[in-house]
């Protein structure tokens, strides 16, 4: 992919850095919708939030004929779940985190006095019998807060319930690749915010109502998708999300595809993936030079596109993927380039939309 100017600016950058280093994780995403909305209000028109904290950005509120462009706003995380007599935590998943990369990482667990630091420890290899040692679980891993008893955690305003996430902020890559925790799907989150400033700035009419979606509890089962997708009852719904790099050692290209970081924006083939507004993307994508890459999803995508397609009578989904190394760790990574084309190809996309078109595939 040929390296073209940026279509960011630095208030797009700015933002960026502050919404990936926020912790959202499941359940609490109220602080990241915060930052999100702030920066969204110059471009929208109205907004309102739903009980479970799905923030909706609307253009043309007042049109009947609805498009949704939508991503997830949740991280994985952990639950403090029990707390032992000298003061340690062992904990449950909220969402898919993995066991095998905590050993080690720095946490921040978040209570209503604000955030307590601990660690993920783990016995030095010096003590360990390698023929016997054990691997990373749920029975082993726990949180070192420093203290000696369970008094001394619970008044730190440690409690059963309490959430944690790693402490991980954003970094570049050889100029290259953004890296850090939770790009899923901040990630996306950032983008159709970008598409939303790029209507404004380029003075953009729409001839239909825009929903700009952030949408809570993906990583749990799509469930702020669902909650909105009746609430708003599209015709249209493009989302996006992240999906697998496949060039990185261990991983199977007969099991995941052949995709690739800096291979462009990914288009899924699927039962909930709409057909005809698939052909909308691609002509989109091909008039305006997109590259795209291309995978078979089988029975769902795993994504919040699945919610939007059945949430209702039937609504035509589309999923645009950006590809991402290391899911589900704190050194997630993605291509710079290819952010920038994911956002492109949305905003193309919209914009290829007519006012009330049908996109039934059989009429």
């Amino acid at each position: 992919m040929a390296k073209t100017k940026s279509i960011l600016n630095q208030k797009s950058t700015d933002f960026l850095y502050e919404y990936l280093n926020n912790a959202s994780p499941t359940g609490f995403e109220s602080s990241g919708q915060k930052i999100w909305l702030n920066y969204l209000k110059p471009y929208i028109d109205e907004y309102f939030v739903d009980t479970y904290g799905t923030v909706v950005g609307v253009i043309n509120p007042k049109a009947q004929y609805k498009v949704v462009i939508e991503a997830h706003a949740d991280e994985i995380s952990w639950f403090v779940h029990y707390i032992t007599k000298d003061g340690f935590i062992y904990l449950r998943r909220n969402g898919g985190s993995d066991h095998q990369i905590a050993p080690s990482k720095r946490v921040n667990i978040h209570t209503e006095k604000g955030i307590v630091k601990a660690v993920f420890g783990w016995p030095a290899i010096h003590v360990r019998d390698a023929a016997k040692e054990e691997t990373p679980s749920l029975k082993n891993i726990f949180l070192d807060l420093g203290c000696k008893s369970d008094k001394e955690v619970e008044a730190l305003g440690v409690h059963v319930g309490c959430v944690i996430t790693y402490e991980d902020e954003l970094m570049e890559l050889n100029d290259r690749y953004y890296v850090g925790r939770a790009l899923d799907n901040r990630i996306g989150g950032f983008m159709i915010a970008e598409v939303a400033r790029m209507l404004k700035e380029n003075k953009d009419k729409l001839p239909f109502g825009l929903y700009i979606v952030n949408a809570v509890q993906e990583e749990v089962g799509l469930n702020g998708a669902t909650m909105i997708a009746r609430k708003i009852n599209p015709n249209v719904a493009i989302v996006t999300d992240v999906c697998h790099d496949t060039q990185t050692p261990m991983m199977s290209k007969i099991v995941s595809g052949d995709l690739s970081c800096g291979g462009g924006p990914v288009l899924s083939y699927a039962p909930a993936v709409q057909n005809n507004l698939l052909k909308l993307i691609i002509d989109a994508a091909k008039k305006n030079k997109i590259t795209f890459q291309r995978q078979a999803a089988s029975r769902a995508t795993g994504t919040d596109t699945d919610a939007f397609a059945y949430a209702t009578d039937g609504i035509a989904s589309a999923l645009i993927s950006l590809p991402l190394r290391y899911m589900h760790t704190t050194v997630e990574s993605v291509h710079k380039q290819d952010v920038e084309e994911v956002i492109k190809l949305i905003y193309h996309s919209i914009k290829s939309i007519k006012n009330n078109q049908d996109f039934r595939y059989i009429k």
